[in-house]
């Protein structure tokens, strides 16, 4: 994709559908009149007047113990410099959507015009009531210290600025865990900073407080090596300045131990790294460019300890990995601050998770084997869901110790619990799709890229490196809409109806009939219907010459069905096909099966349609909690409806005893934990989440998945073939660009794992 196309889409993405990323939503009812005189006058002067009684009940009766500003006068935004408040406010409203998907907290962002800083603080101080915490964000050093420091001794409640102190504890939990794998005391190692900026400053400031001896800190600006007998040096520079008497880079690597970067592109070069200590750690954290290329730095020395600041390297010293979890914690507690034993208490916590086995879906999101403490792993990665409950616990109970919290949490694992609840249907399931298909691309075929949507599919899968795509249509017109979207790359392009694809034809046609000819297909209809995409595309697959196949965006589902059974077929071991969709819910991933293709399954089918769909969820890197359902509740009707799935449940249970599955049960009951165990205390899934659920038949199942997915407004992945013998996967009639992608990531996992939906034994 070209830069103009970039900077188009990129444009289109914060306009479309509604410009910016964040909303603010009810959470009352307000359906009737009685809601309304209740959420206005004249019921909202109650909490009015207990809030005037005592100022703390803001938190009891508003939204202000879970709402952060985050705040910004524009003066240092990203690598943009000084732009302005009104330029600023996407980065702030990028803020809040991390803010509400890695913690759930609520965010309004503030645009503040001045860089006076008597006025920027006197206006954070008249709209601190508003807030439960304050994130200061992109405010230029050297202001942003005394903007910090004035605000957090002015004001009772959290005050952060994320630029200094994010990297700075994301990065000390790093170089802890660096450290210990290089065998070396903190007190002992030399450390060179390459930058003095508000974020440099706060980081060796955090380094000392670990441990880091000041006489062992050689820090740099622009104007080299920051000396004790340097002239008009800031407070802060001079606090770190050196006696040493160097004057560059290159000097003061000389049997450095730790490089910290947090300057500029491509500053530390190849020879000054060959001069650093055995085991050398090198942070080089300037982005998007880092102050050395992580392929250089590993090249030069094997013996090398390497985080950047990059998604695309091992190690990445990410900020997300800190200030979505510090509020979060802080917030929990009603802290007056944030002070340095929170901070700390975040480093080792951070420090901790990374040497805990990585659960797997992780490992699925990131690695094709498994991730485990060590050079390439030294800080948790950005989307492990552990962070949330463990981060805020630890940041919670240090503010508790140091006595800046003004409530107390007594049950902690039901503080954890809480805070696994708010991950809800953040999208997560969606990133370790794409990042698991990234990691082994394959030739996927789309029988239908003569439709804009689904070329502009193949077009983000092929940038984004998710699939090699194979594109189906007349060419004519897949090249004009490709030059209408900025489509450029080099692709292959086939259209099955053309003279040039005959020999294909005839081959294809001809193993077509080998196989169907003793029922009914002559030779000539076999060739015929090879200039049928879906043929055409589903003989590509089984010949060898794509790894998986995408239709169904323009035709109706059964017509698409029927040549991918008659041509591709079950898996072995495999007797029936059915269909799953992954809907994210409030509650997390929920699968629902069979949505798409039995009608009215048997006990036996039932059956078999559960353990395939356990087999999906583990491929996703969940352990299955299935939940059988019906309109009955364990026998409460003889009705057969019921009794199959009552049947199909014992098939299980007798067969796949380690399975976590139960049933017959209402819905209300099997998501509904507290109604269960009231009821039910029997059952295996009393005291487990339920994130799947089998259905009796079609109609309950694909009524229930669509009306989830337009009264909610919930994501749907799917539906996801499963028991075929290749990857075939089939669109819903006129599905949206990012469910097109969304299944060609599926579709690349499923020829990854081409056995993935064989079944380990047969129901007998």
């Amino acid at each position: 994709m070209s830069e103009e196309s970039k900077r188009r889409e990129a444009l289109i993405y914060h306009a479309k559908p509604t410009p910016g990323k964040i909303k603010v939503v009810p959470t009352k009812k307000y359906a009737s009149q009685r809601d309304l005189s209740l959420a206005y006058s004249p019921g909202v002067a109650e909490p009015c007047l207990e809030i005037e009684k005592d100022k703390n009940n803001a938190y009891r009766y508003t939204a202000k113990g879970n709402l952060v500003a985050v705040i910004s006068n524009g003066t240092a935004v990203l690598g943009l410099g000084d732009i302005g408040p009104e330029a600023s406010k996407p980065v702030m409203e990028g803020k809040g959507l991390l803010f509400k998907i890695f913690a759930d907290i609520d965010v309004f962002d503030i645009e503040v015009d001045t860089k006076n800083v008597d006025a920027f603080i006197e206006t954070v101080k008249n709209i601190a009531p508003t807030f439960g915490g304050i994130n200061l964000e992109d405010i230029k050093a050297p202001e942003a210290f005394e903007i910090e420091k004035r605000l957090k001794e002015e004001l009772d409640i959290p005050v952060m600025h994320d630029d200094q102190h994010g990297t700075a504890i994301i990065s000390a939990a790093a170089l802890i865990n660096a450290l210990e794998l290089a065998n070396k005391n903190i007190e002992d190692v030399k450390i060179v900073i390459s930058g003095a900026g508000a974020a440099a400053i706060s980081c060796s400031r955090l380094y000392q407080s670990c441990g880091a001896k000041r006489e062992n800190m050689v820090m740099l600006d622009s104007k080299g090596v920051i000396r004790d007998d340097r002239d008009n040096l800031t407070s802060q520079k001079a606090e770190f300045a050196t006696h040493r008497k160097i004057d560059t880079l290159e000097e003061a690597m000389v049997d450095a131990d730790v490089f910290i970067g947090l300057s500029m592109a491509d500053i530390l070069s190849p020879e000054m790294l060959k001069t650093m200590a055995k085991d050398p750690i090198v942070f080089a954290m300037a982005n998007p460019d880092p102050e050395i290329k992580y392929q250089l730095a590993v090249d030069t020395r094997d013996d090398i300890i390497m985080a950047t600041g990059r998604s695309d390297h091992p190690n990445q010293v990410n900020n997300v990995l800190g200030f979505p979890f510090i509020f979060r914690g802080a917030l929990d507690v009603r802290a007056t601050g944030i002070n340095e034993a929170m901070k700390m208490a975040a480093v080792k916590a951070l420090a901790a998770l990374a040497k805990e086995p990585v659960p797997e879906q992780v490992n699925v999101a990131y690695e094709q084997t498994r991730l485990a403490f060590g050079r390439k792993y030294i800080i948790p990665k950005p989307f492990d869901p552990r962070l949330i409950a463990e981060i805020p616990p630890a940041v919670a109970k240090a503010a508790i110790e140091s006595g800046v919290a003004q409530t107390e949490i007594t049950d902690w694992d039901k503080y954890k619990d809480s805070l696994r609840e708010r991950l809800g249907s953040d999208n997560k399931l969606v990133r370790l799709l794409l990042s698991r298909a990234k990691l082994n691309p394959k030739r996927v075929v789309y029988a239908e890229a003569d439709q804009l949507a689904v070329l502009k599919a193949a077009q983000i899968a092929h940038e984004e490196g998710i699939a090699i795509p194979i594109l189906l249509g007349r060419k004519e017109t897949i090249q004009d809409l490709m030059k209408e979207i900025d489509f450029e790359a080099d692709v292959t392009i086939i259209d099955p109806k053309t003279e040039e694809e005959n020999p294909r034809k005839d081959r294809y046609g001809r193993t077509y009939w080998e196989q169907r000819k003793r029922r009914g297909v002559t030779l000539y209809a076999a060739k015929r219907l090879m200039r049928e995409r879906n043929y055409f595309a589903a003989m590509m697959v089984n010949e060898g010459d794509a790894d998986a196949l995408i239709s169904g965006y323009s035709r109706n589902y059964p017509s698409v069905v029927k040549p991918m059974l008659e041509l591709i077929g079950m898996a072995k071991g495999a007797t029936r096909i059915a269909t799953t969709n992954v809907m994210m819910t409030k509650r997390g991933p929920m699968f629902l099966s069979d949505t798409s293709i039995n009608i009215d399954p048997t006990a036996k089918d039932l059956a078999k349609i559960a353990v395939m769909t356990s087999k999906v969820i583990k491929t996703f890197g969940f352990e299955p909690v299935m939940a059988l359902t019906s309109y009955s509740n364990f026998g409460s009707s003889d009705n057969e409806r019921a009794s199959k799935v009552r049947e199909a449940v014992s098939m299980l249970h007798r067969h796949y005893p380690d399975l976590v599955v139960d049933g017959e049960l209402q819905t209300d009951f099997a998501l509904n934990d507290e109604m269960l165990r009231d009821q039910f205390p029997f059952s295996k899934l009393v005291g487990r989440k339920v994130n799947s659920l089998i259905f009796p038949n079609l109609d309950s199942a694909n009524i229930t998945y669509k009306l989830l997915k337009e009264l909610n407004e919930a994501d749907s992945i799917g539906p996801i073939m499963m028991g075929m013998r290749k990857p075939v996967h089939i669109l819903q009639l006129d599905a949206s660009v990012d469910e097109i992608v969304n299944m060609t990531a599926i579709a690349v996992i499923d020829a990854q794992n081409k056995e993935m939906w064989e079944l380990e034994k047969d129901i007998p």
